[in-house]
């Protein structure tokens, strides 16, 4: 039974830690996005489930919530798929002015067949343009039940923003969802109008600031947590003075009355003003064998003599204070861990470091582990994990591998500077090779964290 609750205690430390930088780190994509004037169709701590507690804001339309399945988060950014339909414009209009359409009404106004006519729907779909309808299943379809046999028009004003659109739609003057509306321009602009409100409609530079924004915002947490430890609980230094800062159990210290907060005065009659003054004391008195300790507790002088065997320490350990920073220079030390971390990452792509770093690079069971460890030793340490872990999550994605999102802002540079898109079939390719990559990584990485935690 004990093992079990240790076995849980541990998972639900690292599944907190981990889906909560997570859900901070497509937090930053979200508020990108909607900076950027992008829909988001949801926000979710957790990963896609169909059971979930969720909230639909009035305001932008939003979907946010949480799911059972917390392995970390995710915000739905309409047109990240970069799967386009040649008959989504004539769709996108059909379905307006019709309120609601099956996939058949679509299939035989369009003439196309069915597996089209879904293919663009999804897309739009995806987009926030039209919706699943409620209630108005197709029994002529011939798809499966696994999609959705009918679709509806999305709640529109008289400019065609819809509720996604935040601000920009006016909702006292706009249609309900199912309801027709009229497009004011041809099938082909109405298209464009939506996809100036994806992702895949906007230029490099925004494209950009939304991939990295999920980046920035791990790293500005982890700052945030470091410079309020720093600041706010302050970090332990040694001080170089002759005072007893710790003293070991059954050591030779103990054993001659020494205690912490002990003021040594003198080691076999040498003076002893500061630490390096005991610590080169000892060393020069304990190749006799015995020496004469003289030592100030509670106001009292005391003397002791201390015999050492050959290689036995006298087991006193150095004084520490606690410092609280000024901004500065918390600010100088977090940013300092965010070079470390990134200089060590860089290391997988050195040869001579490549193995070595893996064999220290550690999974989600190594960050349960630690995670459970830290939570034991208090919320300081807890916190300072969750910065580390911060720095490495933002990091590591901006590493240019797909589908990382250094791997996605490297194919948009590509096709910015060739000002051509890379074909969809080399993204995929580009995509699979590396979620292989990243799967032979994860195995061999809980390997190792089995042997290591475990085993």
């Amino acid at each position: 039974m004990d093992t079990l609750v240790q076995v849980v205690t541990t998972a639900f430390w690292g599944l907190l830690l981990l889906s909560a930088l997570v859900f901070l780190h497509e937090g930053g994509h979200f508020l990108a996005a909607r900076a950027c004037g992008v829909r988001v169709t949801e926000y979710f701590l957790g990963l896609p489930c169909r059971f979930n507690l969720s909230h639909t804001s009035k305001r932008i339309g939003t979907k946010f919530g949480i799911t059972p399945i917390l392995l970390g988060g995710y915000a739905m950014i309409c047109g990240m798929d970069p799967t386009s339909s040649p008959m989504a414009p004539a769709v996108l209009t059909f379905v307006h002015r019709r309120g609601t359409a099956t996939l058949g009404d679509i299939a035989r106004e369009l003439d196309c067949s069915e597996d089209e006519a879904l293919e663009a729907c999804m897309q739009l779909m995806e987009w926030g343009s039209i919706a699943p309808a409620r209630d108005t299943a197709s029994e002529d379809s011939k798809l499966d039940d696994s999609y959705p046999s009918a679709f509806a028009a999305a709640s529109r004003d008289a400019a065609g923003a819809t509720i996604f659109d935040g601000r920009r739609f006016d909702r006292a003057h706009a249609t309900h969802e199912g309801e027709p509306w009229q497009p004011p321009m041809d099938e082909n602009a109405f298209f464009e109008l939506e996809k100036s409100r994806t992702y895949i409609g906007k230029g490099f530079w925004p494209r950009a600031f939304m991939l990295v924004a999920g980046i920035l915002v791990n790293l500005i947490t982890g700052l945030l947590l470091l410079m309020s430890i720093y600041s706010l609980v302050g970090v332990e230094v040694t001080v170089n003075e002759n005072i007893v800062g710790s003293v070991e159990a059954d050591s030779a210290a103990e054993a001659a009355g020494l205690m912490p907060g002990d003021e040594i005065i003198s080691i076999d009659g040498v003076e002893t003003q500061t630490w390096t003054d005991v610590y080169n004391a000892i060393q020069g008195a304990a190749g006799a064998g015995s020496f004469e300790i003289t030592f100030i507790q509670s106001d009292t002088q005391h003397s002791a003599t201390v015999e050492l065997e050959a290689g036995e320490m006298l087991g006193i350990g150095i004084p520490t204070q606690v410092v609280r920073l000024n901004p500065v220079d918390s600010a100088r030390l977090s940013i300092s861990y965010v070079l470390e971390t990134a200089r060590s990452i860089l290391d997988l792509f050195n040869p001579q470091h490549t193995m070595e770093m893996l064999e220290n690079t550690t999974s989600i069971v190594g960050i349960s582990v630690m995670s459970a460890q830290a939570a034991a030793q208090g919320p300081t340490t807890f916190l300072m994990l969750a910065a580390l872990i911060s720095f490495s999550l933002g990091l590591m994605n901006l590493l240019p591998i797909p589908p990382l999102d250094g791997g996605k802002l490297i194919i948009e540079i590509i096709q910015a500077v060739t000002r051509r898109e890379v074909p969809l079939n080399v993204q995929s390719a580009i995509s699979y090779v590396g979620v292989a990559l990243f799967l032979a990584l994860f195995v061999f990485v809980l390997r190792n964290d089995i042997i290591r935690f475990i085993l």
